[in-house]
């Protein structure tokens, strides 16, 4: 609905310092700040967020308030790079979107400028824009999957003529994102975050009155994929397991083999030194029966007869 607020507007600036910035892998969230009544936050890609390069929003928690709340914001974001000035970017907007995606590098301050709440509804981008068959503006990485889609079921078009242009390009927007995540996400992607984010664009995307049922099973295969590859996963795990333990098993079967031939060979040992104790036991007899007694501890002498004579 139109904007009815004659208030003055309401300025202020939030900064956001990051350090480390090319370390970070997800998203993360800066503080809350409040502002002329209403709570606001920027969230941060940076490995981008169906893009490439980073991506960078004005939060304004709408999923959490009640139907039919809308905000429209003037505000201006300036990505600093304190490595390198030069890359310094600054973007201004006063539209009913407030999100943004641009490329930044290493240690970057984020500036939030002049917000000033009035009424509409948060989804803009900085990544830029195309017309769209003279309906709208969407961005230009989703045409080429539009155009597609659109010569296929040439209903996602004419269900919109009767749409004010700003509705039509919220919604071949919001189709644009559910084609672009479908097309650029592969199977292995397809985690617990992934999965919640295709459900999100999904569900905004069912609120702007389009014939999907020949996306839906698209939507819903993808979103079951978290579940088959848990499975895959799991076979390959348990395949592996199994490989590995019959590899012990052959080892052990080597091992054995090898036990039994060393307890072969002991035991012939063992057989040889029983037979040559055998033989010894029987010579030692024969000796003793071939020998006279003799006190081995008596005097040799030298004969006591020789001294008798005198």
């Amino acid at each position: 609905m139109d904007d009815q607020n004659t208030e003055d507007k309401v300025f202020e600036k939030f900064t956001w310092t990051i350090t480390n910035f090319s370390k970070l892998d997800s998203k993360i969230y800066s503080e809350k700040f409040s502002l002329h009544g209403h709570t606001w936050r920027i969230l941060i890609f940076p490995k981008g967020n169906e893009v490439e390069d980073l991506s960078l929003y004005l939060d304004s928690g709408a999923a959490t308030m009640p139907h039919g709340w809308q905000k429209f914001a003037v505000f201006k974001i300036n990505l600093i790079n304190q490595l390198d000035h030069g890359k310094n970017i600054i973007k201004e907007q006063e539209k009913e979107v407030v999100e943004s995606e641009m490329k930044i590098d290493e240690k970057v301050a984020g500036s939030i400028e002049n917000v000033s709440p009035k009424e509409m509804i948060p989804t803009s981008s900085f990544v830029e824009m195309v017309d769209f068959r003279d309906i709208g503006r969407v961005e230009k990485h989703f045409v080429p999957l539009l155009e597609q889609v659109c010569s296929c079921y040439p209903s996602l078009i004419d269900s919109k003529k009767r749409k004010s242009q700003r509705f039509t390009e919220w919604a071949f927007t919001a189709l644009g994102r559910v084609l672009h995540f479908l097309k650029t996400k592969k199977v292995r992607d397809m985690d617990d975050e992934s999965c919640n984010h295709l459900q999100t664009l999904w569900e905004e995307l069912q609120t702007f009155g389009f014939d999907l049922g020949w996306l839906k099973p698209h939507v819903e295969s993808a979103l079951g994929i978290k579940t088959r590859v848990e499975k895959v996963v799991e076979v390959k795990r348990l395949e592996e397991n199994v490989i590995t333990l019959k590899e012990n098993v052959d080892t052990l079967e080597e091992n054995v083999c090898t036990l039994e031939e060393k307890t072969k060979a002991l035991r012939r040992k063992i057989i040889e030194a029983e037979v040559n104790l055998e033989m010894a036991k029987r010579d030692l007899v024969k000796a003793i029966k071939g020998s006279e007694e003799c006190d081995l501890d008596a005097e040799l002498g030298y004969g006591k007869s020789l001294f008798l004579g005198f």
